[in-house]
């Protein structure tokens, strides 16, 4: 049988140390087709590593997907219905110590359309 000491307490791990002096960047991108989400995310973190910046990701986000139910026809069948989905593919980049020049060469990338980027210092 073995007794432990109420008295003591639990020793706190210290915080981890603030990120070398830089900038943190996060980038969201959202895409409708998953094959171009992942060549924009290719490139991005392509241009990260090309500017000495570390990339923590990419991180896949959940698939937001949206149904919509629609009548085949406009009067007499109304159990005749069309389903049609749409989904949303999800990425999340974090660049963390970059530079000027990194954050310059992120903002004039060229990207695929159909691929919407949001970056946040």
């Amino acid at each position: 049988m073995s007794t432990t000491n109420p008295t003591t307490k639990p020793t706190k791990v210290a915080p981890k140390a603030k990120e070398e002096a830089g900038t943190r960047i996060r980038v969201k991108i959202r895409a409708y087709d998953n094959r171009i989400i992942d060549q924009a995310t290719k490139t991005i973190i392509d241009t990260a590593a090309r500017n000495d910046a570390k990339v923590i990701g990419p991180v896949p986000l959940p698939t937001e997907k949206t149904k919509f139910t629609v009548n085949r026809s406009t009067f007499v069948h109304k159990d005749a219905r069309e389903q049609y989905e749409m989904r949303v593919h999800k990425r999340l980049i974090d660049i963390i110590n970059a530079g000027p020049k990194c954050v310059d060469a992120l903002m004039s990338l060229n990207l695929p359309a159909g691929v919407d980027v949001e970056i946040k210092m």
